[in-house]
C-alpha cells in the first residue's frame, strides 16, 4: 500500500551506507534490499523525509495505522524493528526518542532522484504482487527471510486459508534484491498428476524437459544458478515435492527453496516454520476497543469489514464482540475475512448471531477431524448458506475450475443456463464482493479463482447434488472449443512459446483427466486433446503431449479415424515423440499417417509441417536420398501454393541436405536464394517442428562456405549465427554450437573451437539434450586428437558415437567416425583404425555419399600407408579417389587436404616435382583463409617443395 508521502513518487532517500526508495518502498544497503513490514516501512519514510525535525507519536500513529485506534506500544514495537534494521544498537544513530513528544531522524539525509536498478524495477518478475497491506505477518516475514537464507530450504506449514501464500509471496518479494530478480513462483495447485511436478517447475523456469530423468535434469539445469524457487500448494504432490525438493537443495548448492504445504514435506534438509494463527484478543471481561485492536486478528477484521462497507469505528460496546468472533474463527485468516466480509449489510452484532447458529449446528461433527478443519469447514459452511441459491449453485459450479479462469468461462460453465443473465452477472460479482471469488493480476484480461478451500468445500457440495459430471462436460467443451476457435493457438502449432496461454493448462490439464475417466467423455476427450496439442508444444509440456495424443489415438473409434483430429494427433505426437523419445518407428509411423490423412483436407500449412517433420526425421537417420526426395516434394508443393514461407524453408533444408550429402554448390545456392527470399519478402519463417531456421540456416551456409575454400567469410557467418542464438531456445543455442563449432574446428582454431565445446556440453546438460551432450563430446574429442591429446580424445569419441548410434542420429557419426580413426591411428592402432574408417566410409556411402566423405578417403590414405601389407601405393590411390570426390563435390578446402597428403607421399617417393606442381594448383584457387591452419601448413610445405628442389 503506497501512502502518500510529502516528497516526491520517484525520491531516493539516501543516508548512511541506506537507500530509501519512497514510490517502490523499498530499503537497500548497496546492492542488498533489507526487509522491512509494512507499517515500518511507513514510520521510517515519514521519519526520514522530514530529517531533523520531531514526528510526533500521534503523526506517526495516524501514518502508519490509518482509520485504526492503537496505543504508543504498536509505535515503539516498529521502532525497534527499525533500528534493528538499521544496525542492531547502531540504529540508534538514526532514529532518536524525543521525550514526552516523539522520534526524530536524526543522521544527514541526501535526496536525489535516482531510479531503482534495472534488476529490482523493471525486470519482469514471475511473482504475484504483493498485497499492499498485511496484518500480523510482518515478523514472520523477516524470520522465514533469515531463515531461507541461512537453511537455504524452508516449509511454510499450517492449515488451508492461514495465509501461508501471502506469506511467501511476501518472503518472496523481500528477498527480490538478493537474488538480483532470479525469483520463479510455481503454483502447483493447478496439477492433478504427481508426475508433472517437475514438468511445472521446468516450465515456469522457461525450459524443455527431453529426459527419462526429469528430477535429474531440472536439478541439471538449475546447476549453480543462484536462484529462489517459490513451490506454492505442495500437500496434494507431497511425494514428488518432497523429492524434487531433496535432489535441488543436496545437488544445486545456490538453489535456495520456499514451500507452502498443509503437511512438511519431512526430507533432509528441510526447516519447518509452522504458521500460526493470527493472535487474537483473550477472553476476558471489560475488554476496551483499543486493546482489542492490538491483535492482529482484530486488526484483520475491522480492516476487511470496513473494506466490506462498514463504516463505523469499533467502539468499547462492540469490542468484546469482535474478539470472541476473532476466537470463534480460530484466527485463520481466510475465515476472518469471509466473516468481515458481511459486516456492511449485517454489522458486527448480526454476524455474531449467525455465527453462533451456525456453529451450533456443528459442534456435533466428526470428533477425530482437527479443531481447525472443523472450524474452517464450518465457517465456509455457513459462509455458503448466508448466499441466495442462485449465488450457490454458481459458486458450485465455479469449483470445476482449476486455477485461473477467465470471466468468458465462468459465464459460458456456470451460469449459461441460467435464465436471467443480468443477473447471474450480479451474482459472480456479490461473490467477488464476498471474497469467495478473487482476482489474479495478470497481463492481458482479468482472470479469477476460488481460493483452495473455497473450491474443495464447493465441490463437495457439486458432487453431493449429483451435478459434478454434468458441469464438467460443460468445463471440458468450453474449453475444447476456446483453443479450437482461438487463432494464435492453433496457427503456433510446430512453435514455441505461448506462455501467454500457460492460465488455462490447469483446466486444460483437468478436463482431458475428466474425459478420458470413467465417468467422462472420451468423444470430448480425443477433440480436446486435438485442439490442446499447440498449447501443451507452446508451453515446451512436449512429454503432456505425447500421452495425451497417444491416448487419443488409442480411443479413436473407427468413424474417427481419417479425420482432420486424427491428422493434428498424429502430428502433435510426431513432433512431441521426436523430442522426448528419439527416432522412433514411432514417430515416422506419426508422420506418414498424418500425411496420408492429410491427402483428405488439402491442409496447406499442416501438409508443409508434416512433410518438414519427415525431412528432418530422416535427415537426423542418415537417409539424406529420402530427405532430399521429401523436401523435393515439400518445395513442389509450396511453389505450386505459392506460399512463400514454405519455399524460404524448402531453400533452407535443400541446402542443409545437399551440403551433408556432399553437393556444396547447390549446397550455397539454396542457402543464399532461401536467404535472399526471405529479405526481399519480408516473410516471417514458420518455427516448423520447433526448428527455427533462421539460426541454422546461416549455419549450414557457413559450412559450406568453409568446405569451398571461403575460411574467413565462413568463420565469421558461424560467429555471428552462434551469438544471434545465445538468447534464443535451448534447441537453437545447441544447433548452433554443435554445428557452428565445427567450422572452427576445420579452421585450426582449437581455442575457439573449445570454448564453443564446453558450452555446448554445459547447455545440454542444463536443458536434458543428451544427443547434443554427445555431441559437444565429440568435438571435444576431435579437437583432443587435433592437439595431440590421444587418449583422452579416442575416449570422448568412442563414447560419444556410442551415444549417437544408440539414439540413430546416424548424420552426425562419420565425422566423428574419421576423427577416431585418425587418433587410434596415431596411438598405433592401425588394424582397429581401419575397420572404424571402413565402416565410415561405408555408411557414407549408404547414406548417398556425405560431406565428409573426401576426408574419411584422406585418413584411409595415412592408415593404408602405415600397414606394410598395403604401403604407399594403395594409399595414393585412395588420395586419388579423394581429392576427385572433393573436386565433385565443390570441396575446395578437403581437396587441399587431400592434395597435401598426396604431395608428402609423393615426396617420399622422390616425385618432388609432381608433389610441388599438384599442391601448388590447389593452392592457387583459394583467395582467402590464409590464416587458417590448412592454408599455413600447404604454404610451409609449398615452400620445402621449392626449397629442396
Amino acid at each position: 500500500m503506497n501512502r502518500r508521502h510529502d516528497g516526491r513518487p520517484g525520491d531516493v532517500l539516501c543516508f548512511g551506507p541506506f537507500s530509501l526508495f519512497v514510490a517502490a518502498r523499498l530499503l537497500k544497503r548497496a546492492d542488498e534490499t533489507i526487509p522491512l513490514g509494512g507499517r515500518a516501512l511507513d514510520v521510517l519514510i515519514a521519519l526520514a523525509e522530514r530529517a531533523g525535525e520531531t514526528v510526533s507519536y500521534d503523526e506517526l500513529i495516524s501514518t502508519a495505522w490509518p482509520s485504526v485506534t492503537v496505543d504508543e506500544s504498536n509505535l515503539r514495537v516498529q521502532i525497534a524493528s527499525l533500528r534493528k534494521a538499521l544496525g542492531g544498537e547502531d540504529g540508534g544513530r538514526y532514529i532518536s526518542n524525543v521525550a514526552g513528544r516523539g522520534y526524530c531522524f536524526v543522521a544527514p539525509v541526501s535526496r536525489s532522484t535516482e531510479r531503482l536498478p534495472i534488476a529490482e524495477s523493471e525486470r519482469p518478475r514471475k511473482l504475484p504482487p504483493p498485497l499492499g497491506r498485511m496484518v500480523g505477518r510482518d515478523d514472520v516475514v523477516r524470520a522465514v527471510s533469515e531463515q531461507l537464507l541461512t537453511a537455504r530450504f524452508v516449509s511454510i506449514v499450517g492449515p488451508g486459508g492461514i495465509g501461508k501464500t501471502t506469506v511467501a509471496v511476501s518472503v518472496a518479494h523481500a528477498l527480490l534484491g538478493g537474488f538480483s530478480g532470479a525469483v520463479s513462483f510455481v503454483d502447483l495447485s493447478a496439477l492433478t498428476n504427481p508426475q508433472l511436478v517437475p514438468t511445472a517447475v521446468a516450465s515456469a523456469l522457461g525450459f524443455i524437459l527431453q529426459s527419462p530423468d526429469p528430477f535429474g535434469s531440472l536439478v541439471s539445469f538449475l546447476g549453480d544458478k543462484k536462484i529462489l524457487l517459490v513451490l506454492d500448494n505442495c500437500e496434494h504432490v507431497i511425494e514428488s515435492t518432497a523429492v524434487l525438493a531433496e535432489r535441488v537443495v543436496s545437488e544445486a548448492p545456490q538453489v535456495h527453496i520456499l514451500a507452502t504445504s498443509r503437511e512438511a514435506l519431512r526430507v533432509e534438509g528441510e526447516r519447518v516454520h509452522l504458521l500460526y494463527s493470527l493472535d487474537c484478543p483473550p477472553d476476558q471481561v471489560g475488554l476496551t476497543a483499543a486493546e482489542v485492536l492490538k491483535f492482529p486478528a482484530a486488526q484483520l477484521f475491522m480492516e476487511r469489514a470496513a473494506a466490506g462497507g462498514y463504516s463505523v469505528a469499533l467502539g468499547d460496546e462492540e469490542a468484546p464482540i469482535v474478539a470472541n468472533i476473532c476466537r470463534r474463527l480460530d484466527g485463520i485468516a481466510l475465515a476472518i475475512e469471509l466473516a468481515a466480509s458481511h459486516a456492511g449489510p449485517l454489522g458486527i452484532r448480526g454476524i455474531a448471531e449467525l455465527l453462533d447458529n451456525r456453529f451450533s449446528l456443528l459442534w456435533h461433527g466428526r470428533r477425530t477431524a482437527l479443531p481447525r478443519h472443523q472450524t474452517l469447514h464450518a465457517m465456509l459452511d455457513w459462509s455458503y448458506n448466508l448466499l441466495p441459491e442462485h449465488e450457490r449453485a454458481i459458486l458450485r459450479r465455479l469449483s470445476v475450475f482449476v486455477g485461473d479462469f477467465t470471466f468468458e468461462a465462468a459465464s459460458a460453465i456456470a451460469y449459461a443456463a441460467e435464465p436471467d443473465e443480468e443477473g447471474s452477472t450480479g451474482a459472480f460479482e456479490n461473490l467477488l464482493a464476498k471474497s469467495l471469488i478473487s482476482t489474479t493480476p495478470v497481463h492481458g484480461p482479468t482472470y479469477y479463482r476460488l481460493l483452495d478451500t473455497t473450491r474443495a468445500y464447493a465441490k463437495a457440495k457439486l458432487a453431493g447434488r449429483g451435478e459434478l459430471d454434468h458441469v464438467a462436460r460443460r468445463h471440458a467443451n468450453f474449453f475444447s472449443d476456446f483453443l479450437r476457435d482461438d487463432e494464435l493457438v492453433q496457427s503456433r502449432f510446430g512453435e514455441w512459446d505461448l506462455s501467454g496461454y500457460a492460465s488455462h493448462i490447469g483446466n486444460v490439464r483437468a478436463a482431458l483427466e475428466w474425459a478420458f475417466s470413467d465417468d467422462g467423455d472420451v468423444s470430448i476427450g480425443v477433440e480436446l486433446a486435438a485442439w490442446a496439442a499447440p498449447l501443451f508444444v507452446g508451453l515446451s509440456l512436449l512429454e503432456e503431449c505425447a500421452r495425451w495424443c497417444e491416448r487419443a489415438l488409442a480411443c479413436l473409434e473407427d468413424a474417427a479415424r481419417g479425420t482432420r483430429q486424427e491428422m493434428i494427433l498424429q502430428e502433435a505426437l510426431a513432433l512431441s515423440a521426436m523430442y522426448t523419445s528419439g527416432n522412433s518407428e514411432q514417430v515416422r509411423a506419426a508422420i506418414e499417417r498424418g500425411l496420408a490423412i492429410e491427402e483428405t483436407f488439402g491442409d496447406r500449412r499442416h501438409k508443409l509441417q508434416l512433410l518438414y517433420g519427415l525431412y528432418r526425421l530422416l535427415m537426423r537417420l542418415g537417409d539424406f536420398r529420402g530427405a532430399l526426395d521429401t523436401v523435393r516434394k515439400a518445395a513442389a508443393f509450396a511453389e505450386d501454393t505459392q506460399d512463400q514461407a514454405g519455399l524460404v524453408v524448402a531453400d533452407f533444408m535443400l541446402g542443409a541436405c545437399y551440403h551433408f550429402m556432399g553437393d556444396q554448390s547447390a549446397a550455397q545456392f539454396h542457402d543464399e536464394r532461401g536467404m535472399t527470399r526471405a529479405a526481399n519478402t519480408g516473410t516471417v519463417i514458420p518455427n516448423f517442428f520447433g526448428f527455427d531456421y533462421r539460426i541454422y540456416a546461416p549455419i549450414s551456409l557457413a559450412r559450406t562456405l568453409w568446405l569451398r575454400g571461403f575460411a574467413d567469410q565462413a568463420r565469421q557467418l558461424a560467429k555471428t549465427a552462434i551469438d544471434g542464438a545465445a538468447h534464443d531456445n535451448p534447441l537453437s543455442m545447441c544447433v548452433a554450437l554443435a554445428y557452428g563449432s565445427a567450422v572452427f574446428v576445420w579452421s585450426g582454431d582449437f581455442d575457439m573451437a573449445a570454448e564453443y565445446a564446453e558450452r555446448l556440453v554445459k547447455y545440454s546438460d542444463r536443458y536434458s539434450m543428451e544427443p547434443y551432450r554427445a555431441a559437444g563430446d565429440g568435438l571435444k574429442g576431435t579437437i583432443a586428437i587435433a592437439r595431440d591429446d590421444l587418449v583422452a580424445g579416442v575416449d570422448l569419441l568412442r563414447s560419444a558415437i556410442g551415444t549417437l548410434s544408440a539414439g540413430r542420429l546416424n548424420h552426425q557419426l562419420t565425422p566423428f567416425a574419421g576423427a577416431l580413426a585418425e587418433g587410434l591411428h596415431m596411438i598405433g592402432h592401425v588394424e582397429e583404425a581401419l575397420i572404424t574408417v571402413d565402416g565410415a566410409i561405408s555408411r557414407a556411402h549408404d547414406c548417398g555419399s556425405t560431406f565428409d566423405l573426401p576426408e574419411l578417403l584422406r585418413v584411409k590414405a595415412q592408415i593404408l600407408a602405415a600397414i606394410p601389407r598395403y604401403g604407399s601405393g594403395a594409399a595414393i590411390n585412395c588420395l586419388s579417389e579423394a581429392i576427385q570426390v572433393g573436386r565433385k563435390q565443390s570441396a575446395l578446402a578437403l581437396e587441399l587436404r587431400s592434395t597435401m597428403s598426396l604431395a608428402r607421399l609423393l615426396a617420399e617417393e622422390g616425385q618432388r616435382d609432381q608433389a610441388r606442381r599438384e599442391l601448388g594448383l590447389v593452392l592457387n584457387r583459394f583467395t582467402e583463409g590464409f590464416q587458417t591452419r590448412d592454408l599455413k601448413l600447404a604454404r610451409a610445405l609449398l615452400d620445402d617443395l621449392l626449397t629442396s628442389s
